[in-house]
């Protein structure tokens, strides 16, 4: 249930379908904008400014190049993610002001690059960057070693 959650979290609206479902989109912006929740919508940087959103993400996937929106609104914001140095140059390249990085510690199921891999790795992404994949309350404080802003993880809060 989403109105029990804390007040410093923001939402990404990720629809994997083809279809955009744009009274759901208004619907959870108004939602998020009544609780203070920073909404996000999914690589499609146009809607995102006309329903006046907090931002957009863009997937590691989607290599198109964006331009700097930043300064469009106030606070209007670029957020992305990467799974290797190729992707992380393209975020730098499409204006990303946050990174989502993953996997940061290694699962059942993927390969993790460590911490040590992930500091040469960010020496020239300077912004915002948070940790993703395998993160756990043993492995949590390593998450210092690189200077991530914050982390997300199901193990973490089960």
């Amino acid at each position: 249930m989403l109105i029990k959650l804390e007040k410093n979290i923001s939402l990404i609206w990720r629809n994997k379908s083809k279809v955009n479902d744009k009274l759901e989109i208004i619907k959870t912006s108004e939602f998020c904008k009544k609780n203070n929740f920073d909404f996000y919508i999914s690589n499609n940087i146009r809607l995102a400014i006309k329903l006046k959103l907090k931002g957009v993400y863009i997937s590691a996937n989607n290599y198109k190049l964006v331009y700097n929106y930043n300064g469009l609104f106030k606070d209007f914001k670029i957020i992305g993610s990467a799974h290797n140095l190729k992707e992380i140059r393209i975020k730098k390249n499409q204006n990303v002001e946050e990174l989502f990085f993953a996997p940061v510690f290694k699962k059942k199921t993927n390969q993790a690059l460590g911490i040590y891999k992930l500091k040469h790795l960010f020496d020239s992404f300077k912004k915002d960057k948070i940790a993703l994949g395998g993160i756990n309350k043993k492995n949590v404080k390593l998450l210092k070693l690189v200077n991530f802003r914050g982390f997300a993880g199901i193990t973490y809060f089960e």
